[in-house]
């Protein structure tokens, strides 16, 4: 306890503590000699005590060590001897603990036998479980093994057998739902024993081969027996061939892929019957309707009907052709044929209702209605041959047959047919007919529809040659009328012309567009040499002029949108009237026109050039006394001239036009004359004419 007051002095004075002071002053005991005790490392220790605490404080209080050492020897002595009694009054309890941990000493031994022994039977029946371990991985793989060997084995009886049912369905049953799933079941097996080398050696396949052989040969009997009755039932009449194909036939498809897979040969039969019977059946159907829809044919075009051939030597006046009269302008004109276009997708016609009504056809309808009937049912029996056969090559022979009934008729009808518009049509149903196979993704009449396309142009071309020869060719003489009206031969054009273009619209065809230059080429020098027949120039003027009118009429009213040959008529037409005009004017005032003409038209004329009163005076006069007379006589002139009101109302407004112009270039001229006002009161006010125009302007 007197260390802490010493500790706490020493903590005060810390910083002013010095360990040698207390040490010089330490006394030595008289018996220490510097013989009995050796000072090296002595500085070493004080060195080390200088950071002892407990030391520290010693010197802090002022204690001399030694005796500080000897009353700790004493206080320990005292503890020992305290010690030792405390041990003498619990010797009785230490007593009692020995013979306690004696005897649990003796109980952790038994203890300790009976887990050796526990541990002993732990190991030997560890033993025994892994020994039961290894019989119990040896029974699985053995009942693994015999599941496997029972899994195939059952297989192997299941796929062999053959049960009674199945003998009794194949050999007496009727063809049906139940007998296609057992002819299912005797496929699967057949295939079993040919397609497996360890079935072909087991004893078993020995007794059931045989019987799967007997009822193979008698399922292709009976099958060979069914389909052929049910391909001769398609050949009775009046029998829908695609109701029986998609409800009966298809039905029973497993029996064909049966026979593909084991009987090849008749399979082949089979074949060969469908095919034979399809093409007979077909042929006839396609050849009896080609003969009902001859009856309803209206002939529109024979080889005379030209464009530049007369009316006489076509029939058109006294027609003795087979069709009425009504009929024949159609040979040059669209008109309602463009209709069939419309109906592209229609069904084909029923002849006998259409002979029922005594309707007749132009050869494009019949022609549409053929084509129809073809790419229908083409469709429906390439899609069933692929589905019941699996086989596309089975169409073409199917198809062979009636294609060529077809192309006969065809060409037969083409060889004579010189209908240039009802050809242009044949081929647009032809294009529209392939459109219509492309979106069924179906290619199987591709080269069929290519080859009727390439025997439509040619002849085409052969018949507007005809027509373009015609035009060239033309007798002049024969053709001519006295009639300055338009031409018969004219019409003929424009609607030939309008027509083509119309069927040319969103084909863009240039070769039958540089053909119809051809013809219209061919068509203007015709009427230029019609014209010429005309004594007078003006004759031939309004003869040019009343045609040329009636094609851009023709070709607009088509909806063609012009094109060259309307825009190359509108120019000679403008050209054309320009001519009429003068001449027109000429009749009536030549001598003013004349004089107009000679003197320049402004005020730079020398005096040499100017006229005198003497040459003016008659003119103005003149015109004054008849010009009303004169515009009502130009007037007659042109509403009888020309066809066209519209037309001979503009030219009408272009001659009058035109007068006024020279009228007023003959009042300037007087103007600029010396004395010229002296004849003011002859001239006729610019307003008078004006009005008079007018006037016949309102009444035209």
């Amino acid at each position: 306890m007197a260390a802490a007051p010493a500790a706490e002095t020493l903590d005060g004075h810390k910083d002013r503590f010095d360990l040698g002071v207390f040490v010089d002053d330490l006394p030595l005991d008289e018996e220490v000699t510097s013989d009995d005790e050796s000072l090296e490392g002595l500085q070493q220790e004080l060195d080390n005590c200088k950071n002892d605490q407990e030391v520290a404080n010693i010197l802090a209080n002022g204690i001399k060590l030694r005796e500080y050492t000897k009353g700790v020897e004493n206080n320990i002595r005292q503890i020992e001897l305290d010690s030792i009694q405390d041990y003498i009054k619990e010797s009785e309890n230490l007593v009692s603990l020995h013979d306690q941990i004696r005897d649990c000493d003796n109980i952790l031994s038994q203890m300790e036998t009976v887990l050796t022994g526990f541990q002993t039977e732990i190991g030997s029946i560890s033993s025994e479980i892994k020994v039961l371990q290894e019989k119990s991985m040896d029974m699985g793989l053995k009942l693994k093994n015999r599941k496997a060997a029972e899994s195939k084995l059952s297989k192997f009886v299941e796929d062999i057998i053959v049960p009674p049912r199945m003998i009794d369905i194949i050999v007496d049953g009727e063809v049906n739902d139940e007998y296609m799933k057992t002819l299912e079941t005797l496929s699967k097996k057949i295939k079993f024993i040919d397609a497996d080398p360890m079935v072909k050696s087991s004893k078993a396949l020995k007794d059931v081969q045989p019987e799967v052989e007997r009822l193979r040969q008698k399922a292709v009997s009976k099958i060979f027996e069914f389909v052929i009755q049910k391909f001769y039932a398609l050949r009775k009449p009046k029998t829908n061939i695609q109701i029986l194909q998609q409800s009966v036939l298809l039905k029973y498809k497993y029996t064909i892929i049966f026979l593909k897979e084991h009987a090849k040969e008749i399979y082949a039969e089979v074949r060969a019957a469908y095919i034979d019977t399809m093409n007979k059946v077909l042929s006839a159907h396609f050849r009896a309707y080609i003969q009902a829809l001859e009856k309803l044919q209206m002939d529109i075009a024979t080889s005379t009907d030209l464009l530049g051939v007369e009316t006489r030597s076509t029939g058109f006046i006294f027609s003795i052709g087979k069709e009425p009269l009504k009929t024949r302008p159609s040979v040059f004109a669209l008109g309602e044929r463009i209709n069939i276009l419309k109906e592209i997708d229609q069904p084909a016609l029923i002849p006998h209702i259409a002979e029922a009504k005594s309707q007749k056809y132009s050869y494009e309808v019949l022609f549409r209605s053929l084509q129809k009937l073809l790419i229908d049912t083409a469709t429906s029996e390439y899609l069933f041959t692929d589905d019941f056969f699996g086989e596309e090559s089975i169409f073409h022979d199917i198809f062979a047959g009636p294609i060529q009934v077809v192309d006969e008729h065809f060409n037969a009808v083409l060889l004579n047919c010189y209908d240039a518009i009802g050809i242009m049509l044949m081929i647009r149903i032809i294009h529209q007919h392939q459109l219509i196979m492309f979106k069924r993704r179906i290619p199987c009449l591709d080269s069929y529809l290519d080859k009727v396309n390439m025997s439509l142009w040619p002849r085409f071309k052969m018949v507007f040659d005809l027509h373009l020869n015609s035009l060239r060719n033309a007798n002049i003489k024969t053709l001519w009328e006295d009639d300055v009206h338009p031409h018969y031969v004219t019409r003929r054009y424009a609607e030939f012309t309008a027509s083509l273009a119309h069927l040319n619209v969103g084909h863009g065809d240039g070769q039958l567009d540089l053909n119809l230059e051809r013809l219209r080429m061919a068509i203007e020098d015709l009427l230029v040499k019609l014209a010429k027949m005309f004594a007078k120039p003006k004759l031939q003027t309004i003869f040019l002029i009343n045609n040329y009118d009636l094609t851009i009429s023709i070709l607009k009213e088509a909806g063609t949108e012009g094109g060259k040959a309307q825009q190359h008529f509108e120019e000679v037409l403008k050209s054309n009237i320009a001519i009429y005009v003068e001449e027109l004017l000429l009749e009536q005032f030549s001598s003013l026109i004349k004089f107009v003409k000679s003197r320049p038209a402004d005020e730079t004329a020398t005096n040499s050039e100017k006229a005198s009163i003497a040459e003016v005076e008659p003119l103005v006069k003149d015109f004054a006394s008849r010009y009303k007379a004169a515009i009502e006589l130009m007037h007659y002139d042109v509403i009888t001239s020309f066809s066209n009101f519209l037309c001979g109302m503009e030219i009408l407004r272009a001659t009058l036009a035109q007068l006024l112009l020279y009228y007023t270039r003959l009042t300037e001229c007087v103007k600029r004359i010396n004395g010229g006002s002296a004849l003011n009161k002859d001239l006729v006010s610019i307003s008078s004419i004006l009005f008079e125009i007018k006037k016949y302007s309102r009444t035209f």
